[in-house]
């Protein structure tokens, strides 16, 4: 097995929401965008956390194989497509002892730099930030095409993509929002899934640590009822939406 240096920034051993089943959960340091709800903020800079090779990942993940069997190892981060050859060589680590690999991406990064993890990769959770470049743009400081052309990659590849979306009052919790996503992602077979996921303030202690602005302060994250109208909106474009 190739042993590939790389820098992470922590591990869950037994993940629940990062894919199917229980999984080995890796988050790898670095990330080019600068989302304003990032939970993670301490994960942006590519030289923090620890550095380790690929072939010491993987054998700390076999310690749990028992446990994960029926659902696997997800790659996240930070942004994990941000470390292409650290990825691709733990996920062929994991795919020689049978394990099923998810790489959980906001398609921050060019697909020519990181095309052989997009392609290894069993499932790609996707999280589209917002389905049009300005408000793209507002919540993440950077442009949509990479994740586009991520999202038309898997397509071309036939295989599965779950798109994760964060809903957060006064930016992405809009109808117009919601249904420029529907027509978005209805004619792309790849989409298997989409998760809805409300907005939530638990890593403001982090930006206040590391002295960075947090602009959400005053957001509230969104009602019940407001999610589940978001889920119906967007099941009303033939998508599986949870």
């Amino acid at each position: 097995m190739k042993n590939v240096m790389g820098r992470i920034h922590s591990v869950e051993s037994f993940g629940a929401l990062d894919g199917p089943g229980i999984r080995y959960v890796l988050f790898l340091q670095g990330c080019p965008l600068r989302c304003v709800y990032c939970h993670n903020p301490d994960s942006w800079y590519k030289d923090g956390g620890q550095e380790i090779g690929s072939a010491d990942v993987v054998r700390d993940i076999l310690r749990y194989r028992h446990f994960i069997q029926n659902g696997g190892v997800t790659l996240s981060g930070g942004e994990p497509l941000m470390q292409p050859e650290f990825a691709a060589a733990v996920i062929e680590g994991c795919h020689e002892h049978g394990l099923h690999v998810a790489v959980d991406t906001s398609g921050g990064v060019a697909l020519l730099a990181c095309e052989r993890a997009v392609e290894q990769a069993d499932l790609l959770l996707l999280d589209i930030k917002a389905a049009e470049d300005p408000l793209f743009r507002k919540i993440t400081g950077r442009g949509m095409d990479n994740t586009l052309e991520i999202l038309a990659a898997r397509e071309r590849m036939g295989k599965p993509v779950w798109i994760r979306h964060v809903l957060v009052p006064g930016l992405t919790l809009d109808d117009g929002q919601l249904h420029r996503l529907g027509r978005l992602l209805r004619d792309y077979r790849c989409v298997k899934r989409v998760e809805l996921l409300p907005f939530h303030k638990m890593g403001e202690y982090k930006w206040q640590a590391l002295g960075e602005p947090y602009t959400l302060a005053d957001v509230q994250p969104p009602e019940p009822e407001q999610v589940e109208h978001a889920r119906s909106l967007l099941r009303g474009y033939g998508l599986e939406v949870h």
